[in-house]
């Protein structure tokens, strides 16, 4: 598949009029897939639309201003993949298209397979592994839930990887990690 490999890949999905940070899972021998919790915007219209973006970026700060904010239509950019007009961020270094088919629902989440149909590198440059930014994904990750629920494990994981974000982040990830405070009132 190129761009992603085995095991869960952070990616900002775009769906119609819409970004979220999301985890595309990939199993050896297996459809692509995501599970996408009932009600957010990204769930639905992945049920109703059947196609979804994955938009891969170097921008650490995506990840935390998609989860806690809705995406700008000037930030997307219209795409014709196999028949199908989808929506990609304009600022993804690289992107994929997927058709999405729910295979399975529980009364919380869906359970989607992806088909990918498209997809390009638009820069050539090559992002190095960075602390920083990997903490910033996985503090995303866990803000998610503690805004739900307010869970001291989470405020403590979060902490964690702020810490980390501080000690190596470069400065997009710490204007990243002053949001997920914000966000979570830390």
């Amino acid at each position: 598949m190129g761009l992603l490999g085995e095991g869960i890949t952070e990616v900002i999905a775009v769906t119609k009029d819409n970004a979220a940070p999301i985890g595309i899972i990939v199993r050896a021998g297996q459809a692509p897939k995501m599970i996408l919790f009932k009600g957010s915007k990204t769930a639905e219209n992945v049920a109703q639309y059947g196609w979804v973006t994955a938009n891969f970026v170097s921008d650490s700060y995506l990840y935390p201003q998609y989860a806690f904010s809705d995406v700008e239509k000037s930030s997307l950019r219209k795409v014709f993949v196999g028949g199908t007009v989808m929506q990609l961020l304009r600022d993804a270094d690289a992107w994929m298209a997927f058709t999405a088919r729910v295979v399975n629902e529980t009364k919380d989440a869906y359970f989607v397979e992806l088909e990918p149909v498209a997809s390009e590198f638009c820069r050539d440059e090559m992002r190095p592994v960075n602390r920083g930014f990997n903490a910033v994904i996985d503090a995303t990750v866990h803000a998610t839930r503690y805004v739900m629920n307010h869970d001291p494990k989470l405020r403590d994981l979060i902490k964690y990887h702020l810490g980390i974000v501080r000690k190596c982040g470069g400065a997009r990830d710490l204007e990243a990690a002053a949001l997920i405070r914000e966000v979570c009132g830390l």
